[in-house]
């Protein structure tokens, strides 16, 4: 169970083996499950990967959670209703924000109605 420091909204969200790595490699430092920092630091983080990556696109925090909402998740078939918990959201609303719906999910989602 994880809390959202912004919205405090408690959610129940598997670790995923890669976030697990991430959790064990902070562990000794006994100051939560990662450091936390701020959106302005994480957007700098992401700028120096994409510059070391050769990606043109500006990175940000908040492409982060759109590319997590559309292509991670319900691109991988993951209902909005369960994507919107994982981002700590308190109404679909917010979710639609960042996810927008992908073409393949349509035809799937039709296709399971023939």
């Amino acid at each position: 169970m994880t809390n959202r420091a912004k919205t405090a909204i408690r959610a129940n969200v598997p670790i995923l083996p890669p976030t697990q790595k991430i959790i064990d490699k902070y562990k000794h430092l006994q100051i939560g499950l990662i450091p936390q920092i701020s959106n302005q630091k994480m957007n700098a983080y992401l700028k120096e990967i994409a510059d070391l990556c050769g990606i043109t696109k500006n990175l940000t925090w908040y492409v982060a959670r759109h590319t997590f909402a559309t292509t991670v998740t319900l691109g991988n078939g993951v209902r909005i209703e369960n994507v919107s918990s994982m981002m700590g959201h308190t109404n679909i609303k917010q979710t639609q924000h960042y996810a927008k719906v992908l073409d393949v999910n349509v035809m799937e989602d039709m296709s399971k109605l023939k």
